[in-house]
């Protein structure tokens, strides 16, 4: 769906959910400006048992002068279009107006069916994004309205707990872009906290969980802003004997988590996943990440179980029964595996050079996310076939991949962009990449995951690679402390059985190759 597409309605109104924060109010004003500029008779409204009193929220509207209204629940129908926007219509979360048409625009998990009014991006930080997504497909001149790119960039800021859970590229995309009245953001984040939120906070940490076996922390706390969800993790996470903690409160649909981390063995982003897999969404980086687990969702998997024993079995589950493998430290046992021969994988590469003049300092950003390099002579930057990107010593490169003389294509969501700090000017790293494969076939040894596991392979022993049921944890066969994981999609393109390769040898002989 484009905004384009509900130009044909002349009454448009915008709707945020019940008792709106950040988020809501600036995506509903992105698009109140849109529709404005078109020349459409368009309001900005919202509704529920409270109108507006957090003292943040009232800063940010009165400043940034825009112009959402109450409405009252009871009032008649609304004409022309209704877009819903950071929530879905018929919701929980959002009083619900007959309407003569409904379109969608959120970033939360999915909880109505969807039509070609419906645009809903839950893997986005904030609905701001994606409202900034669809202005820029416009080519609205988000940049000639600056009280829109400061509340822009405070809903993103709040939705993703002061950016410490900002994993999206987009989402940074968003952030590094805007320009943004940076003395209001500074009032605002002084507004947040209220006395009610702060005696939750209080009671919440009082009445956590402390798991000392695990050094884990969990913490309930009552219904408030999700903001104050980060605040008390980042807090728990400077308590003596708290490696790693998930903060959590039940809100209309679900439950928000905030999840921390300061041990290697313990990815935030990866318990995150974990406690919200099949039921909601997670993610976010190695020491900060967040999520959301669906009600419906949750019910339908797991019954009447409350949230608090959910959490507390499933956080044992993932500390006692998801194994670590130190690679290096000893030889691995490969009685239970089978030989395979690892076949040329493709992949594409960029000299630095190639990018910035040599001595440039430049960022990388991926799907994965951000990535610093020095360009220089002896610096290549390997692409993979998901999107990943690293970099890699000249010499090093040479002796590993050959170079193929083509463009290197795959498909992604986010292609990497080299953009230099603190400019604007950057590079689509697609149209400089060139297509290369590994040199010669490796033999390994490998078997079929039936469970997670961890492995710290032997070249990076600070950052473990996940390897989920049905991928292959596999053996270097020259060298059986070199561990490592194989996703099962590599591992179907890549990977043969070593009487296969046997057999091709014999075939290519035969035909004189």
């Amino acid at each position: 769906m484009h905004l384009r597409d509900l130009t044909e309605f002349e009454n448009i109104t915008i709707q945020c959910h019940d008792n709106p924060d950040a988020d809501a109010i600036a995506s509903g004003y992105g698009l109140y400006l849109y529709f404005k500029k078109q020349g459409k008779n368009v309001s900005l409204i919202y509704s529920g048992a409270f109108q507006i009193q957090k003292a943040n929220i009232v800063m940010m509207t009165e400043r940034l002068q825009i112009p959402i209204t109450y409405r009252k629940p009871e009032e008649e129908k609304i004409e022309g279009l209704l877009i819903t926007v950071d929530c879905q219509y018929r919701a929980g979360n959002v009083t619900r107006f007959e309407a003569d048409e409904v379109a969608v625009i959120d970033h939360h998990f999915a909880e109505i069916e969807q039509d070609e009014r419906c645009l809903i991006q839950p893997n986005l930080g904030s609905c701001a994004t994606l409202v900034w997504q669809l202005l820029q497909e416009e080519n609205f001149e988000i940049q000639a309205y600056p009280n829109l790119n400061t509340a822009l960039f405070y809903g993103l800021f709040m939705d993703t707990y002061q950016f410490s859970e900002l994993f999206n590229p987009f989402d940074m995309d968003m952030r590094d872009q805007l320009s943004y009245d940076r003395n209001l953001i500074t009032l605002l984040k002084g507004s947040n906290l209220s006395v009610a939120e702060m005696k939750i906070t209080g009671e919440a940490i009082l009445n956590g969980v402390f798991d000392d076996r695990h050094h884990c922390a969990i913490i309930k706390a009552e219904p408030c802003d999700p903001n104050i969800l980060g605040l008390i993790s980042d807090f728990m996470l400077q308590v003596d004997g708290v490696n790693s903690c998930v903060v959590y409160n039940e809100m209309i649909g679900g439950y928000k988590l905030s999840v921390r981390s300061c041990e290697k063995e313990t990815k935030a982003s990866g318990l995150a996943m974990y406690l919200t897999e099949g039921i909601g969404s997670g993610g976010g980086h190695y020491e900060k990440a967040g999520g959301f687990i669906n009600q419906a969702l949750f019910v339908e998997k797991y019954g009447n179980i409350s949230s608090e024993v959910y959490i507390e079995k499933r956080l044992r589950q993932y500390f006692d029964t998801i194994p670590i493998i130190y690679a290096g430290r000893e030889e691995i046992d490969i009685s239970d595996m089978e030989p395979y021969i690892m076949g040329n994988i493709p992949s594409g590469f960029v000299r630095t050079e190639d990018i910035w003049p040599v001595g440039t300092n430049f960022k990388i950003r991926t799907i994965k996310g951000d990535i610093a390099v020095a360009s220089d002579a002896d610096t290549y930057v390997i692409i993979g076939p998901q999107g990943e990107v690293y970099p890699i010593g000249k010499e090093h490169f040479e002796k590993k991949y050959r170079i193929l003389e083509e463009p290197y294509i795959f498909e992604t969501s986010y292609p990497p962009v080299a953009r230099i700090q603190k400019e604007s000017e950057s590079k689509q790293l697609m149209d400089l990449a060139k297509k290369c494969e590994t040199i010669g076939k490796k033999k390994i040894y490998a078997k079929k995951l039936l469970s997670p596991v961890k492995v710290f392979g032997i070249y990076n022993g600070q950052e473990y690679m996940l390897g989920n049921r049905c991928d292959y944890l596999a053996v270097n066969a020259d060298n059986r402390k070199d561990v490592f994981v194989v996703t099962k999609k590599r591992f179907q393109e890549t990977c043969y059985s070593e009487s296969i390769h046997e057999m091709l040898v014999i075939s290519d002989q035969i035909a004189g190759r």
